[in-house]
């Protein structure tokens, strides 16, 4: 035990003095800062809310008085914009004028012609998110409403004629999904990214000791299963203290920079619970440790740095099949793959989580999920470490999966 933690406490100085790690985080700290800045630099680009009150105003004009002073309406009916009915005569260029003087954000010209209603919408840029159809429809609506009334019918036959659709979901799953998909689909990627980076170290550090013949010194001082655990439990308390800073810095950039209940508008926060954090913790050890111990395994079978990519390709890509295994099967929470994606050991750290998240996991099938990935994990390592104990000191060309899996076998004989 006395080696082990002496590996490890080996392994979290050397990681947390390197320099790409002390720069790495200091720039994800500073995304994360600015990030939560992104509204107030805005402000600060384009003026302070007095300057720009009337750049959330669309400017109304009904030329022919198609809606009989009514468009005011438009106001009542949650849009998401600001109207305001301009009673004069105005042309596209005087509209024009106004826009890039910054009094209004857009306005709508209103003619008609041959029978048809021509509306003419004059902006600076539209936007993807500009939201205009909705205008045009909730202006054809209003002119519908408007021509019905005049027909004198009674308030009976108008409701027959536009009468409100309610929908009732029913869902036949004993744990129907719900909760914010935009959330979900972050603390999936967060976590996949945190495992990822996190196991791909060992396989760093394993073979950077290697080229500086610091592993020969270690093998003789311990034995090769102390070595992989111990750098295994070192990079990841490393880890794990990278994520919870990163957390930390989160929390505290979003209550000092962003305004009180934004995030909530996002993100579903009542989602986030005590249950879900210890989940996510033990799904991230459990997942970095899957990970980790394979990484171990290509670091030690290659001699040199420039060779690490090529040997942790395998890894790297069963690491991207168990992200998108579990990043498309949200898109239906109660299918059969998704109840797959979060047991398969491989898939299970990114998408059990946001099961739990969404409400759609069994007591039982945490249970499995976290067992299937415990025997795993001990699978796995006992693997990695004879393969690593033969390997460890080859200085030679990068081994072959052949040259691996005779080892394997030589070392079971």
């Amino acid at each position: 035990m006395k080696d082990l933690w002496t590996v490890a406490s080996f392994t979290m100085k050397e990681m947390i003095k390197r320099k790409s790690f002390i720069i790495s985080n200091l720039v994800i700290f500073l995304i994360i800062i600015i990030g939560f800045n992104v509204p107030n630099l805005l402000d600060m680009v384009t003026g302070n809310e007095e300057e720009v009150s009337g750049m959330d105003v669309i400017l109304l004009v009904d030329n022919d008085n198609i809606y009989e002073g009514k468009l005011e309406l438009l106001n009542e009916m949650n849009l998401g914009k600001n109207f305001k009915v301009e009673q004069t005569e105005l042309t596209k260029e005087e509209l024009k004028q106004k826009i890039d003087e910054k009094e209004i954000y857009g306005a709508m010209l209103i003619n008609k012609q041959d029978n048809q209603i021509m509306i003419s919408y004059i902006v600076d840029s539209m936007g993807m998110g500009d939201g205009i159809n909705k205008v045009v429809e909730a202006l054809g609506t209003l002119y519908k409403d408007i021509q019905i009334g005049k027909l004198g019918l009674s308030s009976e036959q108008l409701a027959n004629l536009t009468p409100a659709f309610l929908m009732d979901v029913v869902e036949t799953n004993e744990n129907p999904a719900s909760g914010n998909i935009f959330a979900i689909m972050l603390l999936s990627i967060v976590l996949f990214y945190a495992i990822y980076f996190c196991a791909y170290q060992v396989s760093s550090s394993i073979t950077t000791e290697k080229t500086s013949k610091i592993m020969e010194t270690l093998v003789t001082s311990t034995t090769p299963r102390t070595i992989v655990l111990g750098k295994t439990i070192g990079i990841g308390i490393v880890g794990l203290i990278q994520v919870a800073g990163i957390i930390l810095v989160s929390v505290i950039s979003c209550n000092l920079f962003l305004e009180p209940g934004l995030l909530s508008n996002i993100i579903d926060v009542s989602k986030i619970t005590p249950m879900l954090a210890v989940l996510t913790i033990v799904y991230f050890i459990l997942g970095y440790a899957i990970y980790s111990l394979l990484y171990a395994l290509t670091g030690s079978t290659v001699s040199k740095p420039e060779d690490i990519n090529s040997a942790n390709g395998p890894v790297a890509i069963l690491a991207v099949i168990g992200f998108y295994l579990a990043y498309f099967s949200m898109m239906n929470p109660t299918s059969t793959i998704n109840v797959f994606a979060s047991l398969f050991p491989f898939s299970a750290p990114f998408s059990m989580p946001f099961r739990v998240m969404m409400g759609t996991a069994t007591t039982m099938q945490i249970a499995l999920s976290i067992g299937i990935m415990i025997i795993s994990i001990i699978v796995i390592a006992n693997i990695s470490i004879k393969i690593y104990s033969s390997a460890i000191l080859n200085y030679g060309t990068k081994m072959s999966i052949k040259d691996i899996l005779k080892i394997y076998k030589d070392k079971n004989n």
